[in-house]
Formats: structure tokens, C-alpha cells, sequence
């Protein structure tokens, strides 16, 4: 399989001001996302899909392309991943007749990885055609049957109202509930065909990998230090 890595980069971030260049234990952060992908055995291309000069010097320095610049009004904060995936697929088809079989998807907010976990994703990927993506995952540490939403009113109702054939799972006991995991930035792996034909980079067919280890998605400025220790 022909298998592109897109590393999503976007100058726009509020609560860490530019924090895909930021420095993290001596590196701007996109550059560790860079490294993984380039560490990988299966990985055709590297590609940062950015709507900045200076972030594309930095990845163009570090190893990776940056073939074009993505549009403003597909790096917005309500911009969805399907856009920023379509745009790359459709550019590199029409500008250089390069289509990949699957696109890894790599943000660079998870700087600890281990290029061969993501080798060992793709192996199991190539696998199973039947599959639309998979999807980095891990050990929920609540169920989301025991959470609630706020009304503007001020009261509460259940995400969950019914399990099975139990009414208000909330009251359960948790050895009834089913065991629940919660998606991980370590990465996505989409078939461009459900990119392309679904417009999706999800599918209604698709795996969980299971990640171990402490988890990393830088969010906001505490995060941050807490990747200066894990790396």
C-alpha cells in the first residue's frame, strides 16, 4: 500500500499561541510528528498540510514536504479534518498524479509516539481491505452512560437514556455497562477511497488500535510541560 502521512499544522491557536512551532525539549513541536513518520517503514510520503510560511520552513527544514499551502478558509477553528484531508488528496491527484492507497493522519499535538507502533497500525491496516479506517484508541477512565449534558434551563438530561434493554443506565451498576474506549491523537489511518467517495475520514467500517502508556494531546499551555517531561 502506498500509505501518506498528513501532518495537520495551522498557525491559528488560542490557548497556545502558535503551539505547532513551539518549542518542546528543544524542538518546535511539528517536528517530532515529522521524525515519527520519517521512522516508519511503510510510510510512502511525508506531507504538512499548513497555512504558514514559517511552519512550512520549519517542516521543509526537518524532512518533510510541503507541496502547497492550505487555504485560510480550511484552517479555521471550526475547519473539519475532512477538508484539510480532501484538499491534500485532491491536490497531490490533479498537481502531481499522486494518489495513496491510506492516509495516516499524524497531529503534531502528540510528540510521543513510537514509529513502530505506527508500523504495526499499518501492517494490521493493509490486512483488512474491508476496513475504512482505524483508529487509534484507549481505556475510557469514565462511561460516558453516567454523563450528563446542561440544559440552558439549568437542569440536566442523559447523553444515555437506554442500554440494551436497561432503562436509565446511569443508575447501573458499572460491571453492566460495556467497556468503553475513548479515540487517541496517536494517529488515523483512512482509506482515500472514504475520504474521496464517503467524505469522511471515519467510514462505518472500522478498527480500534489499542495505545498504552500515558497519554499526551497538547490542548492548553499545561499540557506543555507535561510533554517536556514524558519526552
Amino acid at each position: 500500500m502506498k500509505i501518506l502521512a498528513l501532518i495537520p499544522a495551522r498557525i491559528g491557536s488560542k490557548a497556545v499561541p502558535k503551539k505547532n512551532i513551539r518549542k518542546v525539549s528543544g524542538k518546535p513541536l511539528i517536528v517530532y510528528s515529522i521524525q515519527h513518520a520519517l521512522a516508519s517503514n511503510y510510510i510512502d510520503r511525508v506531507v504538512v498540510s499548513t497555512d504558514s510560511e514559517e511552519i512550512a520552513e520549519i517542516a521543509l527544514t526537518h524532512g518533510a514536504e510541503v507541496p502547497f499551502l492550505r487555504p485560510k478558509e480550511l484552517s479555521e477553528d471550526d475547519s473539519l479534518d475532512i477538508d484539510f484531508h480532501r484538499h491534500a488528496i485532491e491536490w497531490l491527484r490533479d498537481k502531481e498524479n499522486y494518489l495513496p492507497d491510506a492516509v495516516i493522519n499524524l497531529r503534531p499535538t502528540t510528540p510521543v509516539r513510537d514509529p513502530a507502533v505506527l508500523d504495526e497500525a499499518i501492517q494490521l491496516f493493509s490486512c483488512h481491505p474491508e476496513l475504512d479506517s482505524m483508529r487509534a484508541v484507549r481505556p475510557a477512565n469514565k462511561t460516558p452512560y453516567k454523563m450528563w449534558r446542561l440544559r440552558d434551563n439549568g437542569l440536566i438530561y442523559p447523553l444515555f437514556d437506554r442500554f440494551e434493554k436497561h432503562n436509565e443506565p446511569y443508575n447501573l451498576p458499572r460491571q453492566l455497562l460495556p467497556d468503553i474506549v475513548v479515540q487517541d491523537g496517536y494517529f488515523d489511518i483512512t482509506r482515500t477511497t472514504t475520504i474521496l467517495k464517503k467524505h469522511s475520514t471515519t467510514g462505518s467500517v472500522v478498527m480500534p488500535f489499542l495505545v498504552l502508556g500515558e497519554e499526551i494531546d497538547i490542548d492548553v499551555e499545561s499540557d506543555m510541560e507535561k510533554a517536556e517531561r514524558l519526552l
